[in-house]
């Protein structure tokens, strides 16, 4: 059974008129006639009733006909979302991210994307970022937004978003009397740190700024995330370096002061392998109305 088959059918049971079918099928009425007679032939049934003065549907016709037209709209359908995702407007994009990304670049990337191809699906999960590379290798992730620096075997990474650091403290801390806090001030304090195994470049940055400060950072603590750090700091159980973004929502008792590392900024990366279709480079084209890299 072929569409133009169907086509041919729908055609003329709507018009009941060889000829009126025909000529908006745009063919010959010969063809037309062909065709239904190839459907009858093929499905062993008489679809319509004709003589002479008139064509009318036969009770099997008047069944197939709703039939028919799901199968022309269903084709309609596959046809379509087949151009959509050649042309990058449909499909779905697998993206994991870190904490920091939840404040403000995840919800942009988000509103834009829905805004400029609201038929493509993101599909969003949590993880640190070793998992989010190994994800990637494997073919697991389309995109990641990773913690940087990170250097892994054809992974692909372009700064999107930067942020300095805070050291979040209980609102009683004797350091949260200062403004800003140096380098200095930590001297000999244990402190709460995301850890290594996590992001082992953002914490090899950390300790070398402090260092090049003449600082020895005291790592109590190292943790897995930094909703878990700031409830230990918020118990009172000490103090943590950490990114700006990471402090824009404090849990009670907790506040956080800048901190003067000669300007040093972490960054967010949008890491990828391959962009083998159109559905994965649309997410470039919109990404660069989200970048927050301060120039």
């Amino acid at each position: 059974m072929e569409l133009k088959h169907l086509r041919a059918f729908v055609a003329l049971a709507e018009e009941l008129h060889f000829g009126r079918a025909a000529e908006r099928l745009c063919i010959v009425q010969p063809a037309l006639s062909g065709q239904i007679k190839s459907l009858e032939e093929e499905l062993q049934v008489r679809l319509f009733e004709r003589d002479r003065h008139k064509v009318a549907l036969s009770e099997t016709g008047a069944l197939f006909l709703p039939e028919a037209l799901a199968t022309l709209h269903q084709a309609q359908r596959a046809e379509q979302t087949a151009r959509l995702a050649a042309q990058g407007e449909i499909g779905t994009l697998r993206i994991a991210f870190v904490s920091s990304v939840l404040p403000k670049l995840l919800p942009a990337l988000i509103c834009a994307m829905h805004k400029r191809y609201p038929r493509i699906t993101l599909e969003l999960k949590d993880m640190p970022t070793p998992d989010q590379i190994a994800a990637l290798q494997d073919n697991k992730l389309d995109f990641g937004l990773i913690r940087l620096p990170a250097h892994a075997a054809g992974v692909v990474t372009r700064t999107v978003m930067q942020e300095s650091f805070v050291v979040a403290m209980p609102a009683r801390h004797a350091l949260s009397r200062l403004k800003r806090i140096h380098p200095d001030n930590l001297r000999d304090l244990p402190v709460f740190m995301l850890a290594r195994r996590y992001a082992p470049g953002f914490y090899d940055e950390i300790l070398v700024a402090f260092s090049q400060q003449g600082v020895t950072l005291q790592v109590e603590r190292e943790l897995g995330e930094f909703t878990t750090m700031l409830a230990l700091i918020a118990a009172g159980l000490g103090i943590g370096v950490i990114p700006a973004q990471a402090a824009i929502a404090l849990p009670p008792n907790v506040t956080a002061r800048p901190i003067e590392l000669d300007n040093l900024h972490t960054g967010i990366g949008l890491a990828h392998v391959h962009l083998d279709n159109a559905v994965k480079r649309a997410i470039i084209d919109v990404i660069e109305t989200c970048i927050d890299v301060p120039s």
